[in-house]
């Protein structure tokens, strides 16, 4: 069984997640703070929409495990393991900023094989199996690619907020921040989608969990990028991470980092 034989029911599972999460997107639905010292908001719509593809995966393969962000892991040590966050950027989510996505992974023997970002409110997927990755969406089907970028003097960047790490890293992330190009604030998953599309350079982040990072690793690879921890090692377990469209960019933010 390779990858291939799963992207259609991949597709099943973005389509009914999105049907599940659009009625709750800009109406005045509750939120609960899930952290006792900082905000980390879960809406009833990420409940529903991971509940609906746990469900549809148990039906069709009951032989897998799955991770996710609302209700925990079940069989981690199976051969395939879904990882799923139904709705990546709550806290645009509940702004009413479509700068949101569902993600799901699959991971063959514990490395992420396939991944897929819907954004279901502008009708936008961003596929990958890190041979090759693709976008379907208004504007059409197209194959991704990242774009090249010298230096980091030339590259844009782009981290969810610098308020999210701790003091240390904070401090890192802003030796990069003044020698790139740009900086912006913002995006979580889109900022991965629109590096693999070649729009921007460098995504820096921290405290990411594996439902955060498994189903962008293939998008970006499968496009030409790179994506590693701080460290330089595989990416899937989250923590902090690197992701660049040209390796001259990824080396140059690691030595940066780790100064």
């Amino acid at each position: 069984m390779t990858v291939i034989d799963f992207t259609a029911f991949i597709g099943r599972l973005a389509t009914a997640s999105g049907e599940t999460i659009l009625p709750f997107f800009r109406t005045a639905l509750s939120i609960d703070n899930k952290n006792s010292t900082d905000f980390d908001p879960v809406t009833e719509a990420d409940r529903a929409a991971e509940a609906v593809m746990r469900r549809m995966i148990k039906q069709n393969f009951p032989q897998h495990g799955i991770v996710g962000e609302e209700f925990g892991s079940e069989r981690e040590d199976a051969e395939y393991v879904w990882v799923l966050d139904p709705i990546d950027g709550t806290k645009s989510f509940i702004s009413g900023f479509p700068i949101w996505g569902t993600l799901i992974a699959l991971l063959h023997r514990g490395t992420p094989v396939y991944g897929m970002m819907h954004q279901p409110y502008i009708g936008e997927r961003f596929s990958g199996d890190s041979g090759s990755a693709r976008y379907l969406g208004p504007s059409g089907d197209r194959k991704l690619a990242v774009r090249r970028c010298a230096s980091l003097q030339e590259a844009v960047m782009f981290t969810t907020s610098p308020r999210l790490m701790n003091d240390a890293d904070r401090d890192a992330f802003h030796r990069v921040e003044n020698d790139v190009r740009l900086s912006r604030y913002g995006g979580d998953c889109y900022s991965y989608c629109m590096l693999a599309a070649g729009h921007l350079d460098l995504v820096i982040e921290t405290e990411l969990k594996p439902y955060d990072i498994a189903a962008l690793i293939p998008i970006v690879t499968g496009a030409g990028g790179i994506v590693t921890t701080w460290e330089g090692k595989p990416a899937q377990a989250g923590g902090r991470i690197v992701a660049a469209g040209d390796p001259r960019v990824h080396e140059a933010a690691l030595k940066r980092l780790n100064t």
